[in-house]
């Protein structure tokens, strides 16, 4: 477990409470990395934080922030500013209501964290808690105040603990309706779509992890192992689909399920055995009309 919570506090369910700290559920693995370079010295670039007005060069411990209230005039805070208006979600994670778990649309779900017990203190609040959420299948939904923003953050059991995802909100969403347009307003054909509903079948599998792998990291590893061996690249181009959409939808699926309609393919070659016996069998039958 990282040595240090994001945030720390008590998570209350009516007149019971545990402490409680939330630990990030994910971390920066050690994906490939690159720098900005000057091509002509072969140096790294130096990113400094200047003053907007002065160029004077500043460092960052040493700056606050400011809000602009008018065009450039800043309004200048502290972090007792920021600390006067905490709201009770700064230090409680107060349970405000449980929901079932399909009637929240995946995609309000932001971040992922880790729920897990601060200390020794509390331990079989946090457990009884766990079980029982566990044993209705319920979300739990609460408030607490991540990054000075107040999140609502969805609680669901796991295996050992529990774990938060914090959910964005309506107006944080944008407007599908403006990009999907009338996607789906055409008029289907019910044998299409159950040839669909095939396919969607015989592909239906179990989830495994394996499936996130990244294969254009894995290409892209590979392009810069050759180069710094000084091999060549063979850099193979991906397929590309093609978006002129003229098709037969029904004879594709069709193909997809091994149950084509389409046009017969050109037949192939006859083996050269087979022309022989079948010649030999014909020369027989000829012979014996002849006798």
């Amino acid at each position: 477990m990282p040595a240090r919570p994001i945030w720390r506090g008590h998570l209350r369910l009516a007149l019971v409470s545990c402490p409680v700290g939330l630990w990030n559920a994910k971390h920066e693995r050690s994906a490939l990395k690159f720098n900005l370079i000057n091509p002509k010295t072969g140096h790294r670039i130096r990113m400094v934080t200047l003053d907007g007005e002065t160029n004077e060069e500043v460092q960052r411990r040493d700056l606050v922030k400011g809000y602009e209230f008018r065009k450039d005039q800043y309004l200048l805070l502290t972090d007792q500013d920021f600390d006067s208006v905490k709201v009770e979600s700064s230090s409680v994670m107060n349970i405000e209501k449980f929901v079932e778990v399909g009637s929240i649309d995946p995609i309000y779900y932001s971040s992922s964290y880790y729920l897990a017990p601060d200390g020794d203190a509390g331990r079989d609040v946090y457990a009884v808690l766990h079980q029982a959420i566990a044993e209705t299948g319920r979300i739990a939904l609460a408030r607490v105040v991540i990054g000075q923003r107040e999140r609502t953050i969805a609680l669901r059991a796991m295996d050992g603990g529990l774990v938060a995802h914090t959910l964005d909100e309506q107006r944080d969403i944008n407007d599908a309706r403006s990009i999907f347009g009338d996607a789906t307003a055409i008029k289907t054909d019910p044998e299409m779509v159950q040839l669909a509903k095939q396919l969607i079948d015989r592909q239906t599998t179990t989830y495994v992890a394996a499936d996130l792998e990244d294969h254009y990291e894995d290409r892209l590893r590979a392009m810069i192992d050759a180069k710094l061996k000084g091999e060549g690249i063979n850099v193979s181009e991906p397929v590309q689909p093609d978006r002129s959409n003229v098709i037969d939808l029904m004879a594709a699926l069709k193909n997809s399920l091994g149950k084509t309609d389409a046009k017969p393919a050109e037949p192939s070659p006859v083996p050269a055995p087979k022309p022989k016996r079948a010649a030999a069998a014909q020369a027989a039958k000829t012979g014996r009309k002849r006798a």
